[in-house]
């Protein structure tokens, strides 16, 4: 396993974060179901296999993502090795939540060599501390419903789901919101 340190980010990353594959590829998706009766609406969401391994783009143009970050308070990224100054191999990208105490990751993402490996839990584990640090109890993570990687690693680190959002990227994917209170 390598040894991962996570650290803020610095403007000279920039060309190595934009240069990471930010697509994702998975052979099952979480489906939405509404159960609909007089008085009463229901929404379930299932994971299904897919007939075949799919390959997903990034869910944001990177134009957006480089204007996000902009509003965003707080960016952290991942690196291998001993020191801060190698390349990063990840990030997460943080902002203020709608309502005081919330913190939400807007972005997490790892390079392809370098998934599986344990950096998307150091990044999670250290925006959990990056949030209690800026006053936040409760962190929250956006992710489409066909992120199952990302999904399944946001559950294992205990991560539960809260809510979403029907197309709510400009595929007309749906979020999946996931939530962990931290105090």
């Amino acid at each position: 396993m390598p040894q991962i340190h996570v650290r803020r980010f610095l403007p000279v990353d920039l060309p190595a974060l934009l240069a990471l594959d930010h697509s994702y590829n998975t052979e099952y998706a979480w489906q939405m179901e509404v159960q609909e009766g007089e008085q009463e609406i229901g929404v379930v969401f299932r994971e299904r296999k897919l007939p075949r391994i799919v390959r997903h783009t990034y869910h944001r143009e990177y134009r957006r993502v480089l204007n996000g970050w902009k509003e965003n308070w707080g960016i952290l990224v991942a690196v291998i090795g001993e020191t801060s100054e190698n390349a990063p191999v990840g990030y997460a990208a943080l902002q203020h939540g709608s309502e005081p105490h919330i913190a939400l990751v807007k972005d997490l993402a790892v390079g392809g060599p370098y998934r599986k490996q344990g950096v998307g839990t150091a990044l999670m584990l250290s925006a959990e501390d990056w949030a209690l640090e800026h006053g936040c109890r409760r962190l929250m993570l956006e992710l489409p419903s066909k992120n199952v990687p990302a999904i399944r690693l946001a559950k294992k680190i205990g991560f539960d789901f809260c809510g979403f959002s029907d197309e709510h990227y400009a595929n007309k994917d749906i979020a999946l919101l996931f939530g962990k209170t931290l105090i």
